[in-house]
């Protein structure tokens, strides 16, 4: 049976709120739980032994615990915390971008890789694996027929690499210098008032049409629609695909997760509304259309 995991926190949510939130979560039928700051380094409510400590508490109860690593790194502070986190031994590391990578590969310690690496082809996954690759994610951006091309391929030369996807909530899609949600309260970045606290699921950008196409969070951009790829879980099934990933949202996710264990294990979840952020959903890039779409089978 596929295991569901817990993304990385995407947003900025106030020390308590995540405490309470992983509290619960810890209950919930998930398997894995990535733990850390992938977005922003100004967002510091929890601090690296913060982090480790829920890793620990998390791995008590029996979850396995990855730690992610920030995505864009600009600054000697932030690689300071990312060796924090590449110099320990107890968990595995999600590197999301190259300098972690190559600080996990210095260092030894097992490493998979998130959606943000730019991972297309088998060749690259064989490179990585000598270097102590466990595991790795598709980007977001690729489909059902590259994935199934990719886990052919592993299978062909023999290769143990569990493929992660990422299958529910808001894409992320690009990262920049800018933060986008200080420059929307006309405010510097390095004295941003922390504002993203204040949108615990990003802010909503629309069209002059009203159609929802990004959301902001701090210099992180992410898709409008809500990618829900539940119907596709026997199809991931069938192809091989090891881990389907949950990003958090503040709102409704127990019965979100509760959804897809059903699902996975061969039952139909009730058509009861969840609590949830109002967003439309979307499919697109899974079946190799424009991300935005959905398509209905």
């Amino acid at each position: 049976m596929m295991k569901l995991s817990l993304g990385p926190i995407l947003w900025f949510w106030s020390k308590q709120t995540v405490f309470d939130f992983y509290g619960k979560a810890a209950e919930w039928p998930v398997d894995t739980f990535y733990l850390g700051e992938a977005v922003c380094s100004r967002r510091r409510e929890l601090k690296p032994d913060d982090w480790f400590g829920l890793a620990r508490d998390l791995k008590a109860c029996g979850k396995e615990v990855v730690l992610s690593t920030q995505t864009l790194i600009e600054s000697e502070a932030d690689l300071r915390r990312l060796r924090r986190i590449c110099d320990q031994n107890e968990f595995m590391v999600e590197a999301n971008d190259q300098s972690a990578m190559q600080v996990a590969i210095r260092n030894g310690i097992p490493f998979v890789t998130g959606p943000s690496m730019n991972i297309y082809n088998v060749a690259t996954l064989k490179v990585l694996a000598k270097q102590g690759l466990k595991g790795w994610n598709l980007p977001v951006e690729l489909g059902r027929e590259t994935l199934d091309e990719l886990i052919k391929g592993l299978q062909e030369e023999g290769l143990d690499l569990p493929a992660e996807v990422f299958a529910w909530g808001f894409l992320p899609l690009a990262w920049s210098s800018r933060c986008f949600t200080a420059r929307h309260y006309n405010l510097p970045k390095d004295n941003c008032e922390f504002r993203c606290l204040e949108h615990p699921d990003g802010m909503e950008l629309r069209s002059r049409e009203s159609q929802e196409l990004f959301r902001l969070n701090g210099i992180s951009t992410l898709s409008g629609s809500r990618y829900d790829l539940m119907r596709e879980l026997p199809d991931m099934e069938r192809m091989g695909v090891s881990t389907v990933r949950l990003s958090p949202e503040h709102l409704g996710m127990e019965g979100v997760v509760q959804r897809f264990d059903l699902v996975r294990r061969g039952q139909v979840p009730e058509q009861d509304p969840l609590t949830l952020v109002e967003a439309p959903p979307c499919n697109g890039y899974w079946y190799g259309r424009p991300g935005m779409e959905l398509v209905l089978r």
